[in-house]
Protein backbone atom coordinates (compact mmCIF):
# COMPACT_ATOMS: atom_id res chain seq x y z
CA UNK A 1 0.00 0.00 0.00
CA UNK A 2 1.38 3.15 -1.15
CA UNK A 3 1.72 6.33 1.43
CA UNK A 4 -1.04 8.08 -0.34
CA UNK A 5 -3.04 5.13 -0.10
CA UNK A 6 -2.81 4.49 3.31
CA UNK A 7 -3.74 8.06 4.11
CA UNK A 8 -6.58 7.73 2.35
CA UNK A 9 -7.83 4.67 3.69
CA UNK A 10 -7.35 6.08 7.79
CA UNK A 11 -9.90 8.58 6.56
CA UNK A 12 -12.30 6.64 5.00
CA UNK A 13 -12.21 3.80 6.99
CA UNK A 14 -13.56 5.69 10.42
CA UNK A 15 -16.60 7.67 8.29
CA UNK A 16 -17.64 3.75 7.32
CA UNK A 17 -17.58 3.14 10.89
CA UNK A 18 -19.40 5.16 12.08
CA UNK A 19 -22.10 5.69 9.13
CA UNK A 20 -22.49 1.54 9.52
CA UNK A 21 -22.76 2.07 13.24
CA UNK A 22 -25.30 5.06 12.84
CA UNK A 23 -27.58 3.09 9.83
CA UNK A 24 -27.48 0.13 12.45
CA UNK A 25 -28.80 1.81 15.32
CA UNK A 26 -31.49 3.60 13.27
CA UNK A 27 -32.40 -0.43 11.77
CA UNK A 28 -32.51 -1.59 15.30
CA UNK A 29 -35.91 0.39 15.86
CA UNK A 30 -37.76 -1.92 13.97
CA UNK A 31 -40.78 -1.18 13.11
CA UNK A 32 -44.78 -2.77 14.15
CA UNK A 33 -45.88 -2.36 10.18
CA UNK A 34 -43.82 -2.49 7.11
CA UNK A 35 -44.25 -1.27 4.19
CA UNK A 36 -42.82 -3.29 1.33
CA UNK A 37 -41.65 -2.24 -2.59
CA UNK A 38 -41.25 -5.28 -4.55
CA UNK A 39 -38.05 -5.24 -6.57
CA UNK A 40 -37.20 -7.53 -9.46
CA UNK A 41 -40.03 -10.35 -8.22
CA UNK A 42 -42.83 -10.74 -5.94
CA UNK A 43 -40.52 -12.25 -3.04
CA UNK A 44 -37.71 -9.79 -3.85
CA UNK A 45 -38.31 -6.51 -1.41
CA UNK A 46 -37.26 -3.76 0.12
CA UNK A 47 -38.93 -2.53 3.36
CA UNK A 48 -39.37 1.87 4.61
CA UNK A 49 -36.07 1.21 6.49
CA UNK A 50 -34.00 -0.41 3.49
CA UNK A 51 -34.98 3.42 1.99
CA UNK A 52 -34.25 5.32 5.77
CA UNK A 53 -30.85 3.48 5.98
CA UNK A 54 -29.46 4.46 2.55
CA UNK A 55 -30.91 7.85 2.74
CA UNK A 56 -29.06 8.06 6.20
CA UNK A 57 -26.16 6.49 4.80
CA UNK A 58 -25.62 8.76 1.42
CA UNK A 59 -26.77 11.88 3.00
CA UNK A 60 -23.76 11.51 6.14
CA UNK A 61 -21.18 10.32 3.87
CA UNK A 62 -21.48 13.07 1.01
CA UNK A 63 -22.04 15.48 4.07
CA UNK A 64 -18.18 14.83 4.85
CA UNK A 65 -16.90 13.27 1.04
CA UNK A 66 -19.08 15.50 -1.59
CA UNK A 67 -17.17 14.29 -4.32
CA UNK A 68 -17.12 10.99 -3.82
CA UNK A 69 -19.22 8.36 -5.66
CA UNK A 70 -22.22 5.82 -4.75
CA UNK A 71 -23.27 2.88 -6.02
CA UNK A 72 -26.53 1.70 -3.21
CA UNK A 73 -28.62 -0.95 -3.29
CA UNK A 74 -32.14 0.85 -3.53
CA UNK A 75 -31.41 3.05 -6.28
CA UNK A 76 -28.57 5.94 -4.95
CA UNK A 77 -26.20 6.63 -7.79
CA UNK A 78 -23.90 9.35 -8.21
CA UNK A 79 -20.99 9.17 -10.44
CA UNK A 80 -17.39 9.94 -8.78
CA UNK A 81 -15.43 12.92 -8.88
CA UNK A 82 -12.71 12.25 -6.54
CA UNK A 83 -11.85 8.62 -7.53
CA UNK A 84 -13.70 7.11 -4.93
CA UNK A 85 -16.89 5.32 -4.97
CA UNK A 86 -18.78 4.10 -2.16
CA UNK A 87 -20.61 0.38 -3.09
CA UNK A 88 -23.94 0.25 -0.44
CA UNK A 89 -26.27 -2.42 0.75
CA UNK A 90 -28.21 -0.50 3.44
CA UNK A 91 -29.72 -3.89 5.06
CA UNK A 92 -28.49 -6.72 3.60
CA UNK A 93 -30.54 -10.20 4.93
CA UNK A 94 -33.63 -7.95 4.33
CA UNK A 95 -36.19 -10.99 4.62
CA UNK A 96 -34.07 -11.92 8.26
CA UNK A 97 -35.09 -8.32 9.10
CA UNK A 98 -39.38 -8.72 8.06
CA UNK A 99 -39.14 -11.75 9.74
CA UNK A 100 -37.42 -10.72 13.01
CA UNK A 101 -34.01 -13.20 12.83
CA UNK A 102 -30.62 -12.01 13.26
CA UNK A 103 -27.77 -11.90 11.14
CA UNK A 104 -29.25 -8.57 8.69
CA UNK A 105 -26.29 -5.79 8.49
CA UNK A 106 -25.09 -3.16 6.64
CA UNK A 107 -22.50 -3.17 4.54
CA UNK A 108 -20.41 -0.43 3.10
CA UNK A 109 -17.15 -0.50 1.02
CA UNK A 110 -14.84 2.00 -0.76
CA UNK A 111 -13.27 1.59 -4.12
CA UNK A 112 -11.08 2.91 -5.94
CA UNK A 113 -9.65 1.75 -9.50
CA UNK A 114 -8.21 -1.57 -8.34
CA UNK A 115 -11.30 -2.28 -6.61
CA UNK A 116 -12.31 -2.33 -2.54
CA UNK A 117 -9.67 -0.37 -0.51
CA UNK A 118 -12.02 0.10 2.70
CA UNK A 119 -14.82 -2.51 3.85
CA UNK A 120 -17.63 -2.46 6.77
CA UNK A 121 -20.13 -5.12 8.07
CA UNK A 122 -22.25 -4.43 10.90
CA UNK A 123 -24.81 -7.06 12.30
CA UNK A 124 -25.92 -5.69 15.51
CA UNK A 125 -28.26 -8.58 16.25
CA UNK A 126 -24.98 -11.05 16.46
CA UNK A 127 -22.70 -7.87 18.05
CA UNK A 128 -20.38 -7.97 15.33
CA UNK A 129 -18.65 -5.34 13.33
CA UNK A 130 -15.63 -6.40 10.95
CA UNK A 131 -13.66 -4.38 8.71
CA UNK A 132 -10.94 -4.99 6.16
CA UNK A 133 -8.29 -2.39 4.96
CA UNK A 134 -6.81 -3.32 1.49
CA UNK A 135 -3.34 -4.79 2.90
CA UNK A 136 -3.91 -3.86 6.29
CA UNK A 137 -5.96 -7.23 7.54
CA UNK A 138 -9.27 -7.85 8.32
CA UNK A 139 -10.82 -7.80 11.47
CA UNK A 140 -13.91 -8.74 13.66
CA UNK A 141 -15.27 -6.67 16.54
CA UNK A 142 -11.33 -5.02 16.48
CA UNK A 143 -9.47 -8.53 16.81
CA UNK A 144 -7.65 -9.68 14.34
CA UNK A 145 -9.02 -12.77 12.34
CA UNK A 146 -8.32 -15.77 9.34
CA UNK A 147 -10.17 -17.52 7.64
CA UNK A 148 -9.67 -21.38 8.22
CA UNK A 149 -6.64 -23.33 6.13
CA UNK A 150 -6.05 -26.79 5.60
CA UNK A 151 -10.09 -28.19 5.95
CA UNK A 152 -10.58 -30.93 3.37
CA UNK A 153 -13.91 -30.86 1.28
CA UNK A 154 -15.37 -33.82 3.79
CA UNK A 155 -14.92 -31.64 6.43
CA UNK A 156 -15.78 -28.65 5.40
CA UNK A 157 -18.79 -26.45 6.75
CA UNK A 158 -20.24 -24.42 3.52
CA UNK A 159 -22.32 -21.47 3.27
CA UNK A 160 -24.87 -20.74 0.46
CA UNK A 161 -27.80 -18.51 -0.39
CA UNK A 162 -30.64 -18.85 -2.86
CA UNK A 163 -32.22 -16.37 -5.87
CA UNK A 164 -35.25 -14.04 -5.37
CA UNK A 165 -36.04 -15.73 -8.79
CA UNK A 166 -37.18 -19.54 -8.41
CA UNK A 167 -36.25 -20.62 -11.68
CA UNK A 168 -32.72 -19.48 -10.64
CA UNK A 169 -33.30 -22.57 -7.97
CA UNK A 170 -32.87 -25.44 -9.85
CA UNK A 171 -29.22 -25.03 -10.52
CA UNK A 172 -28.97 -24.25 -6.98
CA UNK A 173 -30.43 -27.01 -5.66
CA UNK A 174 -28.67 -29.41 -8.03
CA UNK A 175 -25.35 -27.28 -6.26
CA UNK A 176 -26.77 -28.18 -2.82
CA UNK A 177 -27.30 -31.78 -3.46
CA UNK A 178 -24.74 -32.47 -5.20
CA UNK A 179 -22.44 -30.83 -2.17
CA UNK A 180 -24.56 -32.39 0.99
CA UNK A 181 -23.41 -35.73 0.80
CA UNK A 182 -19.67 -34.51 0.14
CA UNK A 183 -19.26 -31.97 2.60
CA UNK A 184 -19.59 -32.04 6.88
CA UNK A 185 -22.86 -29.79 6.33
CA UNK A 186 -24.51 -26.80 4.83
CA UNK A 187 -25.69 -23.50 6.37
CA UNK A 188 -27.80 -20.95 4.78
CA UNK A 189 -28.06 -17.96 6.80
CA UNK A 190 -29.86 -15.17 4.98
CA UNK A 191 -26.93 -12.36 4.33
CA UNK A 192 -24.18 -12.23 1.32
CA UNK A 193 -22.31 -10.09 3.66
CA UNK A 194 -22.11 -11.73 7.05
CA UNK A 195 -21.90 -15.44 4.97
CA UNK A 196 -18.23 -13.65 3.90
CA UNK A 197 -17.18 -12.18 6.71
CA UNK A 198 -18.06 -16.10 8.70
CA UNK A 199 -15.42 -17.13 6.10
CA UNK A 200 -12.83 -14.58 6.93
CA UNK A 201 -12.99 -15.52 10.52
CA UNK A 202 -13.14 -19.66 10.37
CA UNK A 203 -17.13 -19.74 11.08
CA UNK A 204 -17.80 -20.85 7.70
CA UNK A 205 -14.88 -23.09 5.67
CA UNK A 206 -16.29 -21.86 2.44
CA UNK A 207 -19.25 -20.12 0.86
CA UNK A 208 -20.69 -20.13 -2.46
CA UNK A 209 -23.63 -18.38 -4.49
CA UNK A 210 -24.62 -17.26 -7.79
CA UNK A 211 -26.09 -13.94 -8.88
CA UNK A 212 -24.85 -11.57 -6.59
CA UNK A 213 -24.66 -8.25 -7.06
CA UNK A 214 -21.42 -5.83 -5.89
CA UNK A 215 -23.50 -3.99 -2.93
CA UNK A 216 -23.68 -7.97 -1.74
CA UNK A 217 -20.09 -9.01 -1.65
CA UNK A 218 -17.99 -5.52 -1.87
CA UNK A 219 -17.15 -5.06 1.84
CA UNK A 220 -17.43 -8.81 2.52
CA UNK A 221 -15.11 -10.22 0.22
CA UNK A 222 -12.40 -7.79 1.30
CA UNK A 223 -12.97 -8.87 4.79
CA UNK A 224 -12.76 -12.49 3.46
CA UNK A 225 -9.51 -11.63 1.08
CA UNK A 226 -7.45 -9.94 3.88
CA UNK A 227 -8.21 -13.12 6.87
CA UNK A 228 -6.26 -14.90 4.03
CA UNK A 229 -9.35 -17.12 1.80
CA UNK A 230 -9.59 -16.96 -1.49
CA UNK A 231 -12.56 -15.03 -3.17
CA UNK A 232 -14.01 -15.07 -7.05
CA UNK A 233 -16.41 -14.41 -9.27
CA UNK A 234 -16.44 -16.90 -11.70
CA UNK A 235 -18.20 -16.69 -15.49
CA UNK A 236 -20.26 -13.98 -17.13
CA UNK A 237 -22.92 -11.68 -16.72
CA UNK A 238 -25.21 -11.12 -13.55
CA UNK A 239 -25.75 -14.48 -13.29
CA UNK A 240 -21.72 -15.17 -11.79
CA UNK A 241 -20.84 -17.69 -9.05
CA UNK A 242 -19.10 -15.99 -6.04
CA UNK A 243 -16.70 -18.64 -4.24
CA UNK A 244 -15.06 -18.19 -0.96
CA UNK A 245 -13.09 -20.41 0.78
CA UNK A 246 -9.61 -20.63 2.84
CA UNK A 247 -6.62 -22.26 1.40
CA UNK A 248 -6.45 -25.14 0.21
CA UNK A 249 -10.09 -25.75 -0.16
CA UNK A 250 -11.27 -23.47 -2.85
CA UNK A 251 -10.26 -25.18 -5.77
CA UNK A 252 -12.09 -28.35 -4.38
CA UNK A 253 -15.09 -26.24 -3.63
CA UNK A 254 -14.70 -24.90 -7.25
CA UNK A 255 -14.21 -28.20 -9.21
CA UNK A 256 -17.19 -29.32 -7.14
CA UNK A 257 -19.18 -27.13 -7.91
CA UNK A 258 -18.22 -27.10 -11.61
CA UNK A 259 -19.14 -30.70 -12.16
CA UNK A 260 -22.87 -29.92 -11.19
CA UNK A 261 -25.37 -31.07 -13.08
CA UNK A 262 -29.10 -29.66 -13.23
Amino acid sequence: MTPETSRLASELLPLAHKVAHAAGQLLMQRPAHFDLTEKSVAIDFATQMDEKAEALIVESILAERPDDGIIGEEGAARESKSGITWVIDPLDGTVNYFYGLPGWNVSIAARDSQGSLVGVVYAPTINSLWHAVRGGGAFHNDEKIRSSSGVSLDRALIGTGFAYDVADRTEQIAMVASLLPRVRDIRRMGSAAVDLCHVGMGALDAYFERGLHEWDWAAGALVATEAGADVAHLGDGPRKLTVAAGPGLFHAVQEALARVEF
